[in-house]
């Protein structure tokens, strides 16, 4: 079994049992600001980005295929149905991100830089990881935040390795470390 195989059935039997006794209060946090919703962006078949990728033009990326649209639907209704209906949502610039985020229908999607991916060029993770947590600490969170982005930094910042279109809840602690709250998946 792989690492982050592991991690991520310690993370998910954890959080299980966090959620299990007291859903209120996790999806409270995440109502106030207290909590951060990091997602992975909904199913676009593939893996990694075709080799004439370009940042602005949808037609050469990966791009949610419609049951990643309907999966992107699915964890919004999960959002209205635990009093979200509208959050401070960033995205990584990508479209499948940015389609993924509109999808939710619970905020207009901001581009964020540092949620963009880093797959295939791991030499930027430490720089852009250190500049995404002090963003992160800087946010005048007072209601629900929620980042849309892709594995690679999903599982840098928290250690959980998601699926498409799983979500993952968490909080900084006083001591700027990262602490998973819950996942949400839609199933």
């Amino acid at each position: 079994m792989h690492l982050h195989t592991i991690i991520k059935v310690l993370t998910l039997l954890f959080c299980s049992q966090l959620f299990a006794a007291n859903p209120t209060t996790i999806w409270e946090g995440v109502n106030t600001g207290k909590n951060i919703v990091i997602m992975r962006h909904a199913l676009a078949p593939g893996n990694g980005d075709p080799s004439n990728f370009e940042l602005r033009n949808c037609s050469t990326q990966r791009n949610l295929s419609e049951r990643g649209r309907q999966q992107a639907r699915a964890i919004g209704e999960k959002f209205h149905k635990a009093g979200i209906l509208n959050a401070q949502v960033y995205s990584s610039q990508w479209c499948r991100c940015l389609d993924t985020a509109t999808e939710l229908k619970i905020g207009t999607p901001k581009e964020q830089p540092f949620l963009n991916s880093f797959y295939g060029r791991r030499e930027l993770e430490s720089e852009q990881m250190k500049n995404l947590r002090a963003w992160i600490k800087s946010l005048d969170a007072d209601n629900a935040t929620v980042l849309v982005t892709h594995q690679v930094v999903i599982t840098s910042l928290t250690g959980v390795f998601p699926e498409s279109g799983e979500a993952v809840i968490f909080r900084l602690t006083d001591d700027d470390e990262v602490e998973v709250v819950d996942t949400i998946t839609t199933n």
